[in-house]
């Protein structure tokens, strides 16, 4: 496995409209009183949008062979901003595999995509692929010692969200078809880890005073699936570093944010 990293996966440019920004805001959970998200006139474009635009990036490492694409999971995700995006227009990107680390019974591999907007990391866990005598790397981070903040916030999803955020691009059928839901071993279809994290950004930001496209690092740990219609207790640090629990059930772990 070692042969991968360091692996170019290429440049993408990506163009959209303003069209597009708008279903991404509409998707992850923004109201329609949200008019500097989703009104063109007043428009203010996410940063996690960007993650929707780099998707090709682990799609790309998946159909060059270096784990079964059927079995690997999207572990976490990191995300740092460096100029907010453009309402239109094109995006260039550049990827590459930044990391291989040896887990024993599997390997996870890191995907860092970079574009003068925003540098982004997926952390795919690929089962069958360790024991290579690689590095571990590095654990997940713990919950802060100290009490959380007294106030724990709340993400409702809506039953139809992982139907709507799938036309930005990730298409997988396990968030639409029940059948292929239930060969994954899952009752139904889930939301996107994807989704389910931006949309934790929004009550983040109210809580602040801040608006979430100021957003400049976000990063989280998938650990469990997220259901469409499953409302997400999350519990805070210092406003910024968070847990998401879905009936007690932690869905997103080890999980930060800051907002300019």
């Amino acid at each position: 496995m070692n042969e991968w990293r360091g692996r170019a996966l290429g440049s993408r440019t990506v163009s959209c409209d303003e069209t597009r920004p708008i279903l991404y805001a509409l998707a992850i959970g923004a109201d329609a009183s949200d008019l500097d998200l989703v009104f063109e006139d007043r428009l203010r474009v996410l940063p996690t949008f960007a993650l929707t635009l780099a998707q090709w990036a682990p799609d790309a490492l998946g159909s060059a062979g270096a784990f079964d694409a059927r079995t690997a999971v999207h572990g976490s995700q990191r995300l740092r901003v460096l100029e907010p995006l453009p309402r239109s227009g094109s995006v260039e990107m550049t990827a590459y595999v930044s990391e291989v680390w040896d887990k024993g019974s599997a390997a996870v591999f890191d995907v860092t995509v970079e574009s003068r907007y925003f540098e982004a990391t997926w952390s795919l866990f690929a089962p069958g692929c360790g024991g290579f005598g690689g590095e571990r790397g590095p654990s997940a981070r713990r919950r802060p010692e100290t009490e959380p903040d007294a106030t724990p916030l709340t993400v409702t999803t809506d039953p139809n969200q992982a139907a709507l955020y799938r036309l930005l691009g990730d298409r997988h059928h396990l968030h639409i078809d029940p059948d292929a839901a239930k060969a994954a071993g899952m009752p139904r279809p889930i939301m996107h880890g994807l989704c389910t994290l931006a949309a934790t950004t929004l009550p983040l930001a109210r809580s602040l005073g801040a608006h979430p496209a100021d957003l400049t690092e976000l990063e989280g740990r998938f650990a469990a699936p997220v259901f469409p219609g499953d409302v997400l207790q999350m519990t805070t640090w210092n406003t910024t570093h968070f847990e998401a629990a879905v009936e007690g059930r932690t869905v997103i772990s080890s999980a930060k944010a800051h907002f300019a």
